[in-house]
């Protein structure tokens, strides 16, 4: 298909090197990583942090997750401790992110990590996240491409939806292989995820061999994806519903639902992480399509299943209090 908007990109090698002056000047670009397409720019320049935050209209409280390009990079600005290697042995580079104390000597924006002595710290699968990380001298801060509470996006035109030309360069490495946000695990004291992901609480606990904490009601915020309201598409999201309101759109899992012009399965074979990668583009169509409200099916609370039903609990908060 041909590409349509202007400031989309092929990651190619002559594109990389743009996208590479581009954050060296202190510009933000649209980059993609396996889990969604992120806002990035110099995690060490408040310039450029500062931008990401105006765009996003994103309160100064919340901390931005930064991407580093290997763990000697990232040891230059976060304390390692022996929880965190061994995770990162396992599940490195990958859809994680570490809550780890900052190092005394580290050059990252106060303004990225919301002036905390915590740091959010990534190492990203995505070939073009990598590649691009490679050439730079600096790691990258790289929240989610769109405005503050609203969906994130899974493809680069999602990000022109959002952003229009004020995102005027955009890598485009197709379509996010997972479709959610990264996991998230605190590790400055016991193990504690902060936000669920690909990543499950069952998988950390197989490596750290150790109970694993779920904050699921933070008095601070020590990361992305603690605030109340997020997620959201911008229409009421209705939960554990056994069909939908009359002019609204109904979400489904699984074999047991039969199509109808207002039905969107996630996965017709029970398949949850089907259903985490579809979530963002469905919710996304039925947007786009003017449906008034979306009814979501009940979702099997485990595993994978927790982080889409966390993204659910989030979107629909505006409309359960």
């Amino acid at each position: 298909m041909k590409n349509i908007y202007l400031n989309i990109y092929k990651p190619n090698s002559i594109n990389l090197k743009k996208a590479k002056k581009n954050v060296e000047d202190n510009n933000i670009i649209g980059l993609p990583t396996e889990t969604v397409y992120g806002l990035a720019g110099n995690a060490y320049s408040d310039k450029s942090v500062k931008k990401i935050f105006d765009l996003k209209k994103r309160p100064a409280i919340n901390p931005l997750i930064v991407h580093f390009k290997n763990l000697t990079n990232l040891k230059k600005d976060a304390i390692c401790n022996d929880s965190f290697i061994k995770l990162y042995k396992v599940l490195c580079p990958g859809p994680i992110t570490f809550i780890l104390k900052k190092n005394t000597k580290s050059k990252i924006s106060k303004i990225a990590t919301a002036g905390k002595q915590t740091i959010a710290v990534r190492i990203p699968k995505h070939k073009t996240a990598r590649k691009l990380l490679k050439m730079l001298n600096f790691p990258l801060a790289a929240p989610s491409a769109n405005i503050s509470s609203k969906l994130s996006p899974t493809c680069a035109n999602d990000v022109v939806d959002e952003f229009g030309s004020k995102i005027k360069f955009i890598l485009d490495g197709g379509q996010c292989k997972i479709g959610l946000e990264s996991t998230i695990i605190d590790l400055t004291n016991k193990p504690t995820i902060l936000r669920q992901g690909i990543i499950t609480i069952e998988e950390i606990h197989k490596i750290l061999k150790k109970k694993i904490i779920v904050n699921k009601k933070p008095k601070t915020i020590k990361s992305p994806g603690q605030l109340k309201l997020h997620y959201s598409p911008g229409i009421p999201i209705l939960m554990n519903k056994k069909y939908p309101k009359k002019d609204g759109a109904f979400i489904t899992f699984g074999k047991n639902f039969k199509g109808a012009k207002n039905h969107y399965n996630l996965s017709k074979n029970d398949n949850l992480k089907e259903a985490a990668n579809n979530l963002y583009k469905t919710m996304r169509k039925i947007k786009k399509r003017n449906f008034k409200s979306i009814a979501v099916c009940k979702i099997p609370d485990l595993g994978i299943g927790r982080a889409i039903n966390d993204r659910l609990r989030k979107a629909s908060y505006k409309w359960t209090v």
